[in-house]
């Protein structure tokens, strides 16, 4: 693996961190000088742009931008200017060469994947590493199996097509059947969409095209959106059904791109693009909001800066990611920039009695059950979280072999075993619903992991 411009690969630690912060003062003074909503938050922090001449400065002011004021500035904007794009627009609205929203999952979708021409242009080469690291390049087609439309996942199809790469793009809310038979009719090299849908292809092409996964031909498999294929099982199960190598992805912002190496082992998502923002070597505490440093094995909140991006670049923005990252080179192919392993999200963060709970984190340890369990979950909410009344209670679906061999009055052991793993793990000694296999929904996008049980 190496970064995706090949100057930058050609640089020491020290140069750059040196770059960085060159165009990080460049790009600062961009922002304040073409953007009302840049020079009015800079006011309400107490901080001039001549304030910061380095990326320490950087690091210890508050925080610009999170979700919540991204979506008071696409208010702003629609009601000032009539565009929905946000105040922080720092260019024309004619110059946006393709714009993509977030998935909605945790409120009003924002524009946050608005890109200029140029900005477009700078994901061409993350792209092309990304995929040819996988022997993907030039001729081959790739099955595109995301929610198409104004999604984020739908930034990367010019890029790809730039790379000579031809995405055959299937809308996944047609559902398992049509993306299959598209499949089937163009044979593709690789494929990308969610590990939950992987997953799920798997029990779904017998049925649909009557035979295995792995005589679909494909030699990748590119997953992004949610937490699998860092999890040892899901990333074997997949592997080992498909007959291909898993490729677990990151593309925040449409800027920066972390990918995981052709490893059998998962050693997080090397991040590729250092020159266009400042992930993720920005960390905060997820309560305080404090700067957390950088070294090898650091978790925190990852903070967005970009780099170079004129059309809708953004400033210490707040993502709610938490994330691990590791700055040692990886055991696998000598990558020597940061790594990246999600976390969770901190606004799915749960308190139970005192202790802080990821619903990723439940799901890792679930899934070391795979002889006996699907990996499928449901954390269940009796009240508005964080705080949760314990026990927390959790639906587990059982594997069909498991379930008939066991029924439910033989799930005890199991059921004590998975209590002791996730107390041992987590702290926590959850209530177990026990749901046979297929009685939780499938999502073709991005599978929520909550069931809410209570009225807002």
């Amino acid at each position: 693996m190496r970064y995706a411009n090949q100057a930058v690969d050609r640089m020491s630690a020290d140069e750059i961190r040196e770059m960085q912060q060159r165009l990080l003062l460049r790009q600062i003074r961009y922002c304040y000088d073409n953007s009302d909503f840049y020079r009015q938050r800079f006011a309400e922090v107490g901080v001039e742009p001549g304030d910061i001449r380095s990326l320490d400065d950087f690091y210890r002011m508050p925080i610009l931008m999170d979700k919540e004021q991204e979506r008071l500035s696409q208010a702003r904007s629609l009601r000032e200017e009539g565009h929905a794009f946000g105040a922080h627009l720092c260019s024309s609205p004619e110059d946006i060469a393709i714009t993509a929203t977030t998935s909605g999952t945790t409120g009003l979708p924002t524009f946050s994947y608005t890109l200029g021409s140029d900005d477009l242009t700078r994901l061409h080469a993350p792209a092309a590493l990304m995929v040819g690291q996988a022997g993907i390049g030039r001729g081959d087609r790739v099955l595109f199996a995301h929610a198409l439309g104004v999604y984020a996942t739908s930034t990367l199809l010019p890029p790809l097509r730039a790379a000579g790469v031809l995405p055959i793009d299937v809308d996944v809310r047609g559902g398992a059947e049509s993306i299959l038979r598209f499949a089937a009719m163009t044979r593709p090299a690789a494929a990308m969409m969610t590990p939950s849908l992987a997953l799920h292809l798997i029990d779904r092409i017998p049925e649909v095209l009557g035979h295995a996964p792995r005589d679909l031909g494909l030699r990748a498999l590119f997953v992004v959106g949610e937490v699998g294929a860092g999890i040892p099982e899901v990333k074997h199960r997949i592997e080992e059904a498909y007959g291909c190598r898993l490729y677990d992805w990151i593309g925040p912002f449409a800027q920066a791109l972390g990918v995981s190496c052709d490893s059998d082992e998962y050693h997080g998502m090397h991040v590729v693009t250092p020159d266009t923002d400042l992930y993720p070597m920005d960390l905060i505490d997820p309560e305080t909001r404090e700067h957390v440093p950088v070294v090898d094995g650091a978790i925190g909140e990852a903070v967005y800066t970009s780099l170079q991006r004129k059309t809708l670049p953004i400033l210490r923005y707040a993502s709610g990611d938490v994330v691990r990252v590791n700055t040692a080179p990886c055991g696998a192919c000598g990558f020597t920039g940061p790594r990246v392993t999600v976390v969770g999200r901190s606004d799915d963060m749960l308190i139970v009695k005192g202790v802080n709970v990821y619903p990723a984190a439940i799901k890792r340890v679930v899934s070391a059950f795979d002889l006996e369990l699907t990996g499928e979950l449901r954390v269940v909410l009796d009240r508005p979280p964080p705080l949760v009344e314990p026990p927390l209670t959790l639906r587990l679906e059982v594997n069909a072999e498991a379930w008939e061999r066991r029924g439910t009055e033989g799930l005890s052991g199991l059921e004590r075993r998975v209590q002791r793993a996730l107390h041992e793990e987590l702290r926590i000694t959850p209530r177990i619903e026990w749901v046979q296999q297929g009685g939780l929904p499938r999502a073709l996008a991005k599978t929520a992991l909550f069931e809410k049980r209570y009225t807002d």
